[in-house]
């Protein structure tokens, strides 16, 4: 039977096929984490690995604050911010980084993406907010987004001249933010190249926000008596 931590692994590997799945990387940036359930311990991807190369295997298991306790390779050089997010927000369980086009183009324009459509409404239940500028390789990134994300409805941060750092749950639920990160940035920019996109009403992202968050999907039935 596999570990947690051999679970864990394959499901970080796996889920950075997703990320090239919806064109969302490219060459070896952008990376997956998730928070290993029970430890102080995470698992990320290894810095400057091509995507078609990664394997569970090659996966890196690191400690809280970045430390590598297994794995044969460099961890991904995001690995501190990963770190700062899972030691200050314990209630996230994966954190994703990407480079994807158009949620970039806002971040380098330093605009956050208003909540303009239903399905922003639903995932994010805010706008997508912009956080500082911040240099890679220790902590400041992490700062950023925790300082950021903290109290705000919205998974996804775009971080100012740099990209999309989403948080979920896990590691799947950042990843889907990601997703939808991409996929809404793009739609509020076309929009804005027809007109004024028209804003939603807060009552009405509220209300969205709660169905999408609670009662949108396959809800597990109570135990029968």
């Amino acid at each position: 039977m596999s570990s947690p931590i051999d679970l864990i692994r394959r499901q970080v590997s796996d889920l950075h096929q997703e990320l090239v799945r919806y064109d969302l990387v490219v060459w070896t940036a952008g990376n997956v984490s998730a928070r290993i359930p029970g430890e102080d311990l995470m698992v990320i991807k290894p810095s400057g690995v091509a995507y078609d190369e990664l394997t569970p295997e090659a996966m890196i298991v690191c400690d809280l604050d970045g430390t590598v306790v297994a794995g044969e390779h460099n961890p991904s050089s995001d690995t501190a911010a990963h770190a700062y997010v899972y030691r200050h927000m314990p209630e996230v369980g994966g954190v994703v980084h990407t480079h994807s086009t158009y949620a970039s183009a806002w971040a380098a324009r330093g605009e956050a993406v208003p909540c303009v459509l239903t399905a922003m409404a639903d995932e994010f239940g805010a706008e997508i907010p912009i956080g500082p500028f911040a240099l890679i390789g220790d902590d400041s990134i992490g700062r950023g987004i925790v300082d950021t994300l903290r109290g705000h409805r919205s998974p996804a941060v775009l971080m100012k001249n740099h990209g999309v750092f989403t948080i979920g749950k896990d590691a799947k639920a950042a990843v889907k933010a990601a997703v939808m990160c991409e996929d809404v940035a793009r739609t509020v920019h076309i929009s804005r190249q027809l007109g004024e996109p028209q804003p939603i009403a807060q009552a009405d992202i509220d209300h969205l926000n709660h169905r999408y968050q609670n009662v949108y999907g396959q809800q597990t039935a109570p135990a029968a008596r």
